[in-house]
């Protein structure tokens, strides 16, 4: 008897614990609503155009994965470290965002099957003497970084002699920085320097020939919870894949610089 209870017992545990991982995508449908926590200030990622519209690559992403989930898609904005904070408190479904899977951040999210690879950079400006990681690696130069970005913590741990100064928002914040000598160099994706150049001044800035690290996933992200969401997103990407949507995304976002004249 006591076996039977027991087994009872555990099989109602099991489905219980299914019901609550599978909630998520549940919930999504049930409410109409996609929830997806965003970084507005990284175009050609995600940002707010002339006319005031989140867009941008992981926009285009989120937008067509709601079309196809059949409800509406709700961008709620945050700064690089309030991504994932936000959630994990349920504020947002989904996070999507050029972040790079690590060990450390998978202890708390679970991140989607990467959508792309790119590979962290050293930039400085054009005329700087600056031509190798040892020249860049001295007392009295300032690089500057992305608070809790991969490259802050790649750029702390190479850069021994230099000083790491952090920036809380997007990227173009370490490009604006050193146009305007409060850094002599910065650190940042390649991917998201290059899109970035041509908001500045022609032939202003110029990337090391020297990358750090090897090429580097960026995933989306959802809660530990949300198996079936988790589940959903990966089928997703390797579904648009086949279809022609990744690549006409990537394409115009990442690829081309149409996306700047067109929403700029």
């Amino acid at each position: 008897m006591k076996k039977r209870i027991l087994v009872v017992f555990l099989a109602l545990t099991l489905i219980a614990a299914g019901t609550a991982m599978a909630s998520t995508l549940q919930d999504i449908v049930k409410r109409g609503e996609l929830r997806v926590a965003v970084q507005s200030g990284a175009a050609p990622m995600a940002f707010v155009d002339k006319n005031g519209e989140h867009t941008g690559a992981m926009v285009d992403f989120v937008k067509d994965m709601a079309k196809r989930m059949g409800v509406k898609l709700k961008i709620l904005d945050f700064d690089w470290d309030g991504l994932i904070p936000a959630l994990l408190s349920g504020k947002a479904d989904m996070l999507a965002a050029d972040m790079t899977p690590t060990l450390k951040r998978a202890l708390k999210v679970t991140f989607v099957d990467p959508w792309y690879y790119d590979q962290l950079c050293i930039f400085t400006k054009t005329k700087a003497p600056y031509k190798t990681l040892a020249d860049i690696d001295k007392k009295g130069v300032t690089v500057g970084v992305l608070l809790g970005s991969t490259g802050e913590t790649m750029a702390k741990k190479i850069l021994k002699n230099a000083k790491i100064k952090s920036y809380k928002g997007g990227g173009r914040m370490i490009i604006n920085a050193l146009q305007a000598g409060h850094v002599d160099a910065g650190v940042n994706d390649d991917m998201a320097v290059l899109t970035a150049l041509p908001d500045y001044p022609p032939h202003s800035v110029r990337l090391l020939d020297k990358r750090l690290g090897s090429k580097a996933p960026l995933s989306f992200a959802v809660r530990p919870d949300s198996v079936n969401l988790w589940q959903w997103a990966n089928l997703y990407f390797k579904t648009v894949r086949l279809d022609g949507t990744y690549n006409r995304i990537v394409h115009y976002w990442v690829e081309s610089t149409q996306w700047a004249k067109d929403h700029k």
